[in-house]
């Protein structure tokens, strides 16, 4: 399987959102957000696209499979 980095925590700070903003936005819970951000956990495409906009940057900047 392939390995699996997130820069989400990088792009969510730089849209100057908090876990619970970002969370609210894409309706889903902030520990969702946490677990994205540790890497413990891989997103479905319509998620990774509802925090792409959200945090204004492409999917495959804030997702990266190695």
């Amino acid at each position: 399987m392939a390995d699996f980095t997130c820069k989400l925590k990088e792009y969510r700070q730089a849209a100057n959102l908090t876990q619970e903003e970002l969370a609210e936005k894409v309706n889903v819970r902030r520990e969702t957000i946490i677990r994205l951000e540790a890497g413990k956990y891989n997103p479905s495409l319509k998620m990774a696209v509802y925090i792409s906009r959200a945090v204004n940057a492409p999917i495959e900047d804030i997702f990266i499979f190695d």
